[in-house]
């Protein structure tokens, strides 16, 4: 096996079978390293970029049920803690798998899980605490689940502020906090909701976020997309921004923002809740450079015919490399990437099983 390197990027990818994990000095020649927790369903892990050498994964076992396992060694060994995130036994609910596992702004480390529910970790994964003011928020028995769960999906910590945090819930909203998890406020304003009749409703007190990222340079600035549509807040401002000019269709369910450049991000449209692949069948990337007032199709090295495929919510990440690198995989087990912030693409593997998440990190940290 090809020693993993400081400086290289490692791209670790998710899947409905297993964790793969990619690494490359020079993001041309790839190494692949398992897969590892064979026949497991890893809906998302990464590399810690606080040291660049701690993997985390969150593991879906149908023996052994939800943990999060580690490793200091690249695969070579992974352990889990004393204890996996669990909601108390009051509650009467059950961690049925992890969604999300994020560092925070201080030296913690937080997860997401379905059914919805934040939980928060100080000594790296070996014990976890019940985010309470979120997990038994008194409207928790409204929220009703989106088409792949009741998941908390997106977390949002401040930089250098360990008290301000966002997440996302499908199908509950997003909701915020800025007192450390105490209290959470509904952040739902302006996000168009799909009634039963097909008419689209204003300032709902629900909505089905489908990933939630912030803007790199100016961390104020969040995006989303959502079932209904993709969406730019700044803190301050009362309600959610439609910014969807130039998409080929507002339906998708992944983000990724540029890791250097201020109001850039990457989008992946489908065409639409009722048809969840590519439109037309042609795959492509669209990429904003100014906050989502206009969006660029990319697709060179793409394949533009007969590719019908679907990109989750996880499935797109950059790495922090200058020029950036930008990773998405499918459900049909490709994983493409790009070296130059998306004007072009290669293929770097085939044939993985169902791609659940795709994260990139640096080996020894940023």
């Amino acid at each position: 096996m090809v020693e993993v390197k400081k400086g290289e990027t490692v791209v670790s990818v998710g899947t409905r079978k297993g964790l793969f994990l990619f690494h490359s000095r020079d993001r041309k020649r790839w190494h692949q390293r398992g897969p590892y927790f064979e026949g497991e369903t890893i809906r998302h892990a990464i590399l810690d970029p606080r040291d660049g050498k701690t993997l985390y994964a969150g593991v879906t076992s149908e023996h052994w049920g939800t943990v999060v396992m580690r490793s200091k060694n690249f695969g070579g060994k992974w352990v889990h803690g004393e204890e996996g995130p669990r909601f108390s036994k009051e509650s009467g609910i059950s961690v049925t798998r992890i969604w999300q596992i994020q560092p925070g702004a201080d030296d913690d480390l937080y997860v997401g899980v379905e059914p919805a529910g934040l939980f928060r970790s100080d000594d790296r994964g070996e014990t976890w605490r019940s985010v309470d003011g979120l997990n038994y928020r008194s409207d928790r028995k409204a929220w009703q689940p989106g088409g792949g769960g009741l998941c908390l999906h997106s977390i949002l910590p401040y930089p250098d502020d360990g008290k301000r945090m966002l997440v996302a819930i499908s199908a509950a909203g997003v909701f915020g906090t800025n007192d450390g998890g105490t209290t959470w406020r509904s952040m739902n304003g302006g996000i168009r909701k799909y009634s039963e009749d097909a008419v689209f409703l204003d300032n709902v007190a629900e909505s089905c976020p489908h990933k939630l990222v912030r803007d790199t340079r100016d961390p104020s600035i969040v995006y989303m997309q959502n079932h209904t549509g993709v969406y730019r807040r700044k803190r301050g401002d009362a309600a959610w921004t439609a910014i969807e000019k130039g998409l080929s269709s507002t339906f998708g369910f992944p983000m990724a923002a540029h890791p250097h450049k201020a109001e850039t991000l990457y989008a992946v449209p489908l065409e639409g809740d009722f048809n969840r692949v590519s439109p037309g069948g042609a795959m492509a990337v669209y990429r904003t450079t100014n906050g989502g007032q206009r969006w660029a199709r990319l697709h060179r090295g793409l394949p533009q015919k007969n590719a019908w495929f679907t990109v989750l919510r996880d499935a797109m990440r950059t790495d922090d490399a200058d020029p950036a690198g930008v990773y998405v995989g499918t459900t049909t087990g490709q994983l493409y990437h790009s070296r130059n912030e998306g004007d072009s693409w290669q293929l770097l593997a085939d044939h993985l099983p169902q791609v659940q998440s795709v994260e990139a990190g640096t080996v020894g940290g940023r």
